[in-house]
């Protein structure tokens, strides 16, 4: 018995411990902003200049959330520009109008790489060229059908992880690979538990965002335990934990 409960004690330890890890991780990586009055928005060059580049492009955005909530979490977003459009349109939820009665829905021509409060974005999924334009419009039509506009929460969704995953669902061309701090990506529409997977290469299992196993080709296998997510990439050899992110296997 003794040896059955100690047993017992070292497997609910492990999660338990790779959270501390990726505790650690995430304070290393991430500063909390005292003021978003004056946190940075600046946009980094990272998208293609409208002004240079005319072929049409659609991306996917990640940053690290405003505050404390960086720290477990990160705010995505979808941007998108037509051949030989002039500038990007960018999708996305904001918590706050929902929370002051409006729709979190926002369409809007700006930079698309902007800091999220202070916090540099990273592209999670990207289509360039020929074809996208029709890739551009399901992605309007996708962004226009998001079931949740008028509500929020942080966990475990609907957010704005939440909308990009159901976007991206839709359109499986930008094989997207959401982090696992993208809290919210498993909240699935009510009455559904089965679904293709965000990046259209597997799919998931998940009991109300809380409880769940998704088996992908860009993502590789990923379980969510209230809305935590621990998994394995064996194409980018790396591992998925909570507050880390990402993070790759030494020698890969």
């Amino acid at each position: 018995m003794d040896r059955r409960r100690k047993r017992k004690q070292f497997w609910l330890a492990v999660p338990l411990l790779m959270i501390a890890v990726a505790a650690v991780v995430s304070f290393g990586r991430h500063s909390v902003m005292a003021d978003w009055r004056t946190a940075s928005r600046e946009p980094l060059g990272i998208a293609p200049d409208p002004a240079i580049n005319k072929e049409a492009v659609a991306q996917v955005y990640t940053a690290r959330a405003f505050s404390w909530r960086g720290y477990f979490g990160v705010h995505s977003w979808i941007a998108v520009k037509p051949t030989n459009a002039p500038n990007y349109t960018v999708y996305e939820i904001i918590g706050w109008r929902v929370h002051r009665g409006g729709s979190g829905l926002v369409i809007h021509n700006q930079p698309p790489d902007r800091r999220w409060f202070g916090a540099k974005p990273t592209v999670v999924g990207e289509v360039r060229g020929d074809g996208v334009d029709e890739v551009i419009k399901r992605i309007d039509a996708a962004a226009r059908s998001y079931p949740y506009p008028q509500e929020y929460g942080l966990w475990p969704g609907p957010n704005s992880n939440t909308f990009t995953a159901h976007v991206a669902r839709q359109v499986p061309e930008l094989k997207v690979d959401l982090p696992p701090t993208a809290i919210g990506k498993d909240f699935l529409p009510a009455g559904d538990f089965v679904a293709r997977a965000p990046s259209g290469t597997g799919y998931q299992i998940s009991l109300f965002g809380v409880l769940g196993v998704l088996l992908g080709v860009e993502e590789g296998i990923e379980i969510n335990v209230l809305g935590l997510t621990f998994g394995i990439d064996p194409l980018d050899l790396a591992v998925k934990l909570p507050m880390a992110g990402r993070i790759a296997i030494i020698g890969s």
